[in-house]
């Protein structure tokens, strides 16, 4: 019952999708120096590179650039990590899009960008990646699948970003899907639902709109990297051992309470 080696995720091969800002950034640094060899892919290379190399100041960080909006790019980047690796512990499908507008003006490309990215990318990424999966997967050590879903998947708010929230309902119930059918193999597939943190996706709300997010989580704050950072080690680790097929809010209580 050490923590050291219950929330351990050293010597483990990681995946994290978006990794290059945001989220991903913080589940990606969280992996790296905690001992994890960590795979970042995001479409700008440049940004993937350079936090690539900040990050190996601390541990083991490659970048691996792809669109992850497009098929063949996601061919590409699971022949290239299987060309590196026998096998894959973790995967975090966190890469994502918004698209915001009016009812009456959303456009068709507004809502293919975004399911594109935000849905049809974690299904087959995690399809292409099954074999590796299975390979780092085993009764006493299973593989983890952490999709990164929202509370805007759970709850209705005052954005009209359609897409954005359908995708990510989406996601939420592909993750209990997927669960369902991967376990048999040894392969634990769970969500974290983020409520708001600082990002470049909420710095797009005006100062009004972010106020009211705030005064409306029982909690009064956005998320800290910490808290992300929690909850992504827990779901890596031992600890989340007969954790499967859970969509876990991170949110200061909002999506349950307003």
């Amino acid at each position: 019952m050490r923590i050291e080696e219950l929330f351990s995720v050293r010597g483990k091969i990681a995946l994290v999708t978006g990794g290059s800002r945001g989220l991903g950034e913080i589940i990606a640094r969280a992996y790296v120096e905690n001992g994890a060899r960590v795979y970042i892919t995001a479409r700008r290379a440049e940004a993937c590179d350079a936090l690539a190399r900040e990050l190996s100041q601390f541990g083991e960080c490659i970048s691996i650039p792809a669109d992850l909006s497009r098929m063949q790019e996601i061919d590409r980047l699971s022949a290239e990590l299987r060309k590196r690796e026998s096998r894959l512990d973790i995967l975090v499908n966190n890469a994502g899009a918004s698209w915001g507008a009016p009812f009456e003006e959303f456009p068709e490309n507004g809502w293919d960008k975004v399911m594109d990215l935000n849905v049809k990318s974690v299904f087959f990424l995690t399809q292409r990646l099954l074999s590796l999966l299975q390979a780092g997967a085993s009764k006493d050590a299973w593989s983890r699948v952490i999709n990164i879903g929202s509370i805007e998947g759970i709850r209705t708010t005052h954005l009209e970003a359609y897409s954005y929230a359908a995708s990510k309902a989406g996601v939420n119930h592909l993750t209990r899907i997927m669960a369902k059918f991967l376990a048999p193999q040894h392969i634990a597939v769970n969500a974290i639902a983020p409520g708001y943190f600082p990002s470049k996706m909420t710095a797009a709300i005006e100062d009004e709109g972010q106020r009211e997010v705030i005064d409306s989580a029982p909690m009064k704050r956005m998320g800290n990297a910490d808290d992300l950072a929690g909850i992504a080690l827990y779901l890596a680790s031992k600890a989340s051992g007969f954790v499967c097929g859970a969509v876990i809010p991170v949110d200061g209580g909002l999506a349950t309470t307003s």
